[in-house]
């Protein structure tokens, strides 16, 4: 059985679709500049004679030439401003500097058979590519592809990869949509890198930022209306979705979203922030996202997760046009649990075997909230997981769960999220337990850095001596996956352990998952959790004791074992205890 696929939602039409970047037309190319801020815009070209571009209907300018790809431009203003394109595909010197002119069909696809993986399938591995390889390039990540596929894993989550300023960044501080950051490679190198994804079954999905943009070479508020003032992110201004002219800051995302799914073939978006993305219209931006995103894909099974802080119900339904959304609780409630911390994000958590319980059984913890009962939603709508950037990253020096608990708590929590119908996701080096840390980094020049550098310090509420300095390229060094850990003793084992677990789930798990359409029955006594997942043949069955001292079994374990950690002995469930197992529906 077939997972399936959520409906783009529907969406008023106004206009047709914009065009953003240069576009190739009988032997000419036409740059376009949406800059209805502008009175005048010169196109300049490196080496060639500069020209004045014609202001057309909704602010565009445009000016056609004869010129080959790989020629450099920009656009320049008439304050003296020399900008580039905010459609750019590619900026070779960063992102002041000129704009390449690139022919987005060059690129030699083999991959005209794929069509996607059915979403209960996805096994997600979240990677950071100027950190997953010492090189740290589209390339050196595919050339690590078949280890991945010989993990798992079977969705590759990429962060953010549009340009940012800088030599490294985790990439939410990007500020040119359409150009894969150059210190990564060409655009050809990350299409290389999915076209080989697809050739041994994988798909790649990509995180995208489009609640705001980084504070460091956003030329767009010199051009268009590309902020608004009714709110502000944690991050900056916010984006302005509400406007309803014929072009408008919507048109330049949905163009993005159509280029992602279209021009490099990706198989869906993980859209960051989702709840700091506002919309004052019926139709909102979201929606068109969707949209967007599953017409460009045409006859390809595109998946579309959302980073949101409230439950997005309505969107991860079957008519919301989303696949699924990231499940904080389920990782604050196991971090808790094993870690034992118990303040900042996990006061909720620390104590609260029920609290894990729901979040695992039904996606998110209750409250007395409505919009967050989650019961009648099925388990694949929540994206779990024990690691992430964010919950890694976002602490004072980035230490991994594995620097904060116990081998045998961590082997327990991941085989408590591996193994739910929830969808899992690994963040990168999870596998082996690695070592290195992961610690926010980022290279801004000096006139925002002090600004980033001092919110860190407020943020964590610590001395400045015991957090990682973003912009010291020692840190950034750090992150970096040491690939000779995973041979190890300790290492091996631990990649052995998630390799088999794995299989496990391909295996037993994965099939029962398209036919568990609702959240499962739970309880906890005595601080064992019970949880039942009624599936259309066979019932998933789980018994966790997720905590450092024995307690009692609550009940017999039914139904044929499919994973175990520990044994019972005397009827009781040692520390760190998990037992799967599959049992067959009574009719």
């Amino acid at each position: 059985m077939d997972t399936p696929t959520p409906a783009a939602p529907a969406v008023n039409r106004e206009h047709a679709p914009a065009e953003f970047g240069p576009v190739w037309r009988n032997g000419l190319v036409s740059f376009r500049l949406w800059a209805p801020d502008q009175a005048t815009v010169i196109l300049a070209i490196d080496g060639r004679e500069s020209l004045p571009m014609a202001r057309e209907a909704g602010g565009w300018f445009t000016a056609a030439t004869a010129v080959p790809a790989g020629v450099r431009y920009r656009f320049l203003l008439p304050d003296g401003s020399a900008v580039p394109d905010p459609a750019s595909r590619f900026q070779p010197e960063d992102v002041h500097g000129p704009s390449e002119l690139v022919a987005p069909g060059a690129f030699r696809w083999t991959d005209a058979g794929w069509r996607g993986l059915p979403w209960h399938e996805a096994v997600i591995y979240e990677l950071h590519i100027g950190t997953f390889t010492p090189e740290g390039t589209f390339a050196a990540a595919a050339a690590r592809l078949p280890y991945l596929k010989s993990l798992g894993v079977t969705v590759i989550e990429v962060m953010p990869v549009g340009d940012f300023p800088g030599r490294w960044s985790w990439g939410y501080d990007g500020v040119l949509l359409f150009a894969p950051d150059s210190r990564y490679g060409r655009p050809d190198d990350l299409k290389a890198f999915v076209d080989r994804a697809h050739a041994l079954g994988m798909a790649v999905l990509l995180d995208v930022v489009y609640n705001h943009f980084g504070p460091e070479g956003n030329y767009l508020p010199l051009l268009a209306p590309a902020h608004t003032d009714l709110h502000v992110t944690p991050w900056g201004d916010a984006v302005d979705y509400g406007r309803r002219e014929a072009t408008s800051m919507r048109d330049l995302v949905i163009a993005n979203v159509r280029m992602w799914i279209g021009e490099f073939h990706l198989d869906g978006l993980r859209i960051d922030a989702a709840h700091e993305i506002r919309d004052r219209e019926p139709d909102h931006i979201l929606a068109a996202m969707a949209e967007a995103a599953r017409g460009a894909g045409g006859s390809r099974k595109i998946h579309l997760v959302l980073e949101s802080a409230r439950l997005e119900a309505g969107r991860v339904s079957a008519a919301g046009g989303f696949d699924g959304q990231w499940n904080d609780d389920l990782h604050h409630a196991l971090h808790a649990a094993i870690t034992g911390e118990a303040d900042k994000d996990y006061v909720d958590y620390a104590g609260r075997p029920d609290v894990l319980a729901q979040a695992l059984a039904e996606g998110f913890r209750g409250g007395g909230d409505a919009d967050r009962a989650t019961v009648t939603l099925p388990p694949t709508a929540f994206v779990s997981f024990l690691q992430n950037h964010d919950q890694v990253g976002n602490r004072a020096r980035g230490e991994r769960i594995g620097m904060l608990a116990t081998p045998a708590a961590c082997r327990t929590a991941a085989a408590a999220y591996l193994l739910a119908p929830q969808i899992p996701m690994l963040f990168q080096g999870e596998e082996w337990a690695a070592r290195s840390p992961f610690p926010f980094f980022s290279d801004l020049a000096p006139t925002f850095a002090t600004a980033v550098r001092d919110g860190r310090i407020a943020t964590f509420a610590t001395d400045p001596d015991d957090l990682l300095d973003p912009f010291d390229p020692a840190t950034f060094a750090a992150a970096r996956l040491d690939w000779s850990e995973h041979r190890q003793s300790r290492h091996a084992r631990m990649l052995d352990w998630y390799r088999a677990i794995l299989r496990v789930r391909r295996r037993e798990v994965a099939p029962l998952c398209a036919g568990i359409r609702t959240g499962g029955d739970w309880r906890v006594d005595d601080g064992v959790i019970r949880i039942t997942w009624a599936g259309a043949k066979k019932d998933l069955m789980l018994t966790l004791n997720l905590s450092p001292r024995p307690a009692p079994l609550p009940a017999p374990l039914k139904g044929r074992a499919i994973w175990r950690e520990g044994r019972i002995a005397d009827g009781r469930c040692p520390p760190w205890f998990v037992a799967w197992s599959v049992r067959r529906r009574e009719r």
